[in-house]
């Protein structure tokens, strides 16, 4: 591992392969598939406090550390901070582990805020763990 030996900050919540069709012209990762799936990932661990349906409001503090490489294992770990009546604030890690190597790099990092809603649509409360 490197990074100091740093370790992901957060649960486990999504694994994925970065292809060749997820490139930009250098050939490195789009940023914006890096942050797809980090959605997604936000989407699963929210949806899984709230015990239904939530949506993304916003992305606070993004910042892309190291380039993801096809063949690279994408792995996004999130962390619930803080949670409101109807919002949470999650911590969101992704980390590659490089093709074919026990090497692991955080590549970016981001708070994703959630709003928990009801089956109109409309902002519903969180229930108590």
């Amino acid at each position: 591992m490197t990074d100091t030996d740093a370790k992901p900050a957060g649960e486990l919540v999504l694994r994925t392969l970065a292809m060749p069709a997820d490139t930009n012209a250098a050939g490195d990762i789009f940023g914006g598939w890096v942050m797809a799936q980090m959605d997604l990932a936000c989407g699963i661990r929210a949806a899984e406090r709230a015990k239904g349906r939530v949506v993304t409001v916003a992305v606070e503090k993004m910042f892309f550390a190291k380039p993801m490489k096809v063949g690279d294992t994408l792995s996004i770990y999130a962390e619930i901070t803080r949670v409101g009546r109807t919002s949470m604030t999650l911590s969101l890690e992704a980390w590659a582990q490089r093709y074919l190597s026990d090497v692991m790099e955080k590549v970016t990092h981001a708070d994703f805020v959630m709003v928990a809603l009801d089956q109109q649509g409309k902002p519903a409360p969180i229930p108590a763990e």
